[in-house]
């Protein structure tokens, strides 16, 4: 369900822009996260994101008619559905992952797992456009981990998780990973292939430290 901004606002469709931003400042005001402590904040906090996407929607004219165009006639103001707010998100996400635009569906999945941090995929898919940059790829360590959390036996997290430390560097916890995936899917050549590739990656390595040292030890 395409998320109504309007709705999220409480204002009629015909609003105009200086009464779409007078009623944002009176509803940011109420829910500003320097208000709140604790789990309230964080509650506060995804209210506080949703308002503000809001309002820069609605008070852009390109993005309010494209918005207008999206969604049926407004109906009366209801309470924000967080569950749908995440899903609106990750259709969004999703759409710009497949256009290659991974930075953005990084942005929208974030948003996504902020407004429904129960919802495993959402992290999911946060860690995989996450790994696809570089300078985030701690942000997709954290991502795939807290889907571990709520799915601890999915072996395809399990096998994400184990790719994603290994790009990270993270190699005993990549092993982990790839060794717990096995157990919930035993005959998957790919996992099998990715472990097998670690340890012998692993025991090159330390082959040769040990000839460096048996070197330094005879000089």
């Amino acid at each position: 369900m395409k998320m109504n901004y309007y709705e999220v606002l409480g204002v009629e469709r015909s609003a105009s822009e200086a009464v779409i931003r007078q009623r944002f400042r009176q509803l940011a005001r109420e829910h500003h996260p320097d208000r709140f402590a604790g789990d309230d904040k964080s509650e506060a906090e995804r209210k506080f994101q949703t308002l503000t996407e809001a309002v820069n929607v609605l008070t852009n004219p390109a993005r309010r008619r494209q918005h207008d165009a999206e969604i049926p006639m407004a109906g009366a103001p209801i309470t924000m559905d967080f569950t749908q707010i995440a899903k609106a998100f990750m259709v969004k996400g999703v759409k710009a992952f497949n256009e290659g635009d991974f930075n953005s569906a990084a942005s929208h999945f974030d948003m996504a797992v902020k407004h429904n941090p129960d919802e495993a995929k959402a992290h999911h898919y946060l860690a995989l456009a996450s790994a696809r940059n570089p300078a985030t790829i701690r942000t997709a360590v954290t991502a795939i981990e807290a889907a571990l959390a709520l799915e601890p036996f999915n072996p395809a997290y399990l096998k994400l998780a184990g790719q994603i430390c290994k790009k990270a560097g993270l190699l005993a916890k990549a092993e982990r990973h790839f060794e717990e995936a096995l157990r919930w899917d035993k005959e998957n050549p790919e996992i099998q292939a990715e472990l097998k590739e670690l340890r012998q990656g692993r025991e090159t390595k330390e082959g040769g430290k040990g000839l460096l040292d048996s070197l330094f030890k005879k000089g």
